[in-house]
């Protein structure tokens, strides 16, 4: 539960910072309901006030077809009847939307902080990447392996001229480091 705390505190930050530079609504940032914003606050961070992510102005978000697929598959990894995997998917999948390595996007200190968040939550999709490929390349990868096609051209990994693309290191600051 304390790690699961950790995260979320993390990713409401992270869209406490976009709500405050008008960049998103807190329901936009975070990809869950107003419904399910308020239940988080409520059950883990009573001494927020849901004042400050102006809840009462916002509309639940609309997922794009693309979020709607990366939900699709973290939910088919997802922890049976957990209610917090089903959250995380909603989250994972609307910051997977955001430009950084996906650790930064929710806001978590390190890649190894993700690592540990999938692991717990998406078992057997975090055991599938045994080549400690970067986390959005990889479900992208398990997207259209799930198509039925390939984003790559190259034959394999170590033919590619791209690998560091796919497998370089996740460097950058936390963006809860300024």
């Amino acid at each position: 539960m304390g790690f699961d705390q950790h995260v979320l505190a993390c990713v409401l930050l992270r869209a406490l910072e976009e709500v405050e530079a008008g960049e998103a609504t807190a329901t936009e940032a975070t990809g869950l309901s107003r419904a399910e914003l308020q239940d988080i606050l409520i059950g883990s961070f009573p001494t927020i006030s849901a004042k400050a992510f102006a809840l009462e102005k916002v509309t639940d978000p609309e997922p794009d077809l693309e979020e709607e697929l990366l939900r699709g598959l973290l939910l088919a990894h997802a922890r049976p009847g957990e209610e917090a995997s089903a959250r995380f998917v909603k989250i994972i999948a609307r910051r997977a939307m955001r430009n950084d390595h996906l650790w930064q996007d929710l806001g978590l200190f390190n890649r190894a902080e993700l690592s540990r968040l999938l692991a717990t939550h998406f078992p057997t999709l975090a055991a599938g990447n045994t080549q400690n490929m970067k986390w959005k390349k990889y479900f992208y990868r398990k997207l259209c392996e799930a198509e039925g096609f390939s984003l790559c051209t190259a034959p394999s990994c170590r033919e590619c001229n791209d690998f560091e693309s796919c497998f370089g290191p996740e460097e950058g600051e936390s963006r809860l480091a300024r």
